[in-house]
């Protein structure tokens, strides 16, 4: 138990908690922050940084309920350079505004970020096998080409 959310500024302050419970509320929130994006389309832009499947697929349906471009200017995915590469090429193949950004700076500051971003990937059941199984079959296309 974190005992130091009873002490925070929320108790402190008499408002919820915002800090997520668990995964499932935190993937909840996300999808309706999603939605939100979308629906005030006119006025916010969207970059989704996410290496979740299923985000990425709902936001593309989103997109193809709204009648919206594949490019258009207002919504962008992004992942990690390195991690989900599969989603972000298919993205881009089929016409989606993709961004792969690098984290830098000093080594001490870089690593720790790196390995939570991997737990994290990881966490996003099966999806990091998956990766793995799709970059050996391509691999293995390159070796027979």
């Amino acid at each position: 138990m974190l005992t130091w959310k009873k002490k925070g500024k929320a108790t402190k302050k008499n408002y919820l908690d915002p800090i997520q419970k668990d995964k499932r509320a935190t993937d909840n929130d996300f999808t309706k922050a999603v939605e939100f994006c979308i629906e005030n389309i006119e006025t916010v832009s969207l970059c989704l940084g996410t290496h979740n499947e299923k985000s990425v697929l709902h936001l593309t349906d989103l997109m193809k309920k709204s009648a919206f471009n594949k490019n258009d200017s207002r919504i962008w995915f992004a992942q990690l350079l390195g991690m989900s590469d599969h989603i972000s090429f298919n993205l881009s193949k089929e016409g989606y505004n993709v961004a792969k950004y690098v984290p830098y700076g000093p080594i001490k500051e870089v690593i720790p970020y790196l390995i939570r971003r991997a737990e994290e990937n990881t966490s996003v059941s099966g999806q990091t096998g998956r990766e793995l199984s799709l970059i050996k079959i391509e691999v293995e296309n390159e070796k027979s080409v």
